[in-house]
């Protein structure tokens, strides 16, 4: 049974109340449990932290897993030391955001750490975890 990163940054913590009319109302917790039912077979590896030095130390410490599915909030726009650790992540990852970011404000149009991954998802909400799961299973077992 290979193991999964999902990787959640800054504020995500506080979904289900911060912003519910940009975030939605599912928790961390739910969309934890969404990504696990949605891999079966694999297990779920969840970290989320406010710093990005925690971030950047679970990304090294998940060397051996089979991929990953990142959130990484606002570090998408100038998180180089986590772009610096993805970089050398071994496995596919998946880039993932709950709002449609270039419906936004302009400065979150950007990320450092789009062109690194296999993929991006942004504006289904809690879905796109689920979608992420889904095709990072596609890439992994191929």
């Amino acid at each position: 049974m290979s193991e999964l990163l999902l990787l959640n940054g800054p504020n995500l913590a506080q979904l289900g109340r911060r912003r519910p009319e940009i975030y939605g109302t599912t928790t961390l917790a739910g969309i934890e449990e969404m990504v696990r039912k949605a891999v079966p077979g694999h297990t779920v590896r969840a970290v989320q932290d406010e710093c990005e030095g925690a971030l950047v130390r679970a990304v090294h410490a998940a060397g051996d897993c089979a991929g990953a599915i990142v959130n990484p909030g606002a570090l998408m726009m100038a998180g180089w030391s986590l772009r610096d650790a993805l970089e050398s992540f071994p496995a596919p990852w998946i880039e993932v955001h709950l709002s449609n970011v270039w419906a936004r404000e302009e400065f979150r149009h950007h990320s450092v750490l789009s062109p690194l991954a296999s993929g991006v998802i942004a504006g289904l909400g809690a879905d796109g975890y689920r979608v992420a799961a889904l095709a990072l299973l596609a890439r992994i077992e191929g």
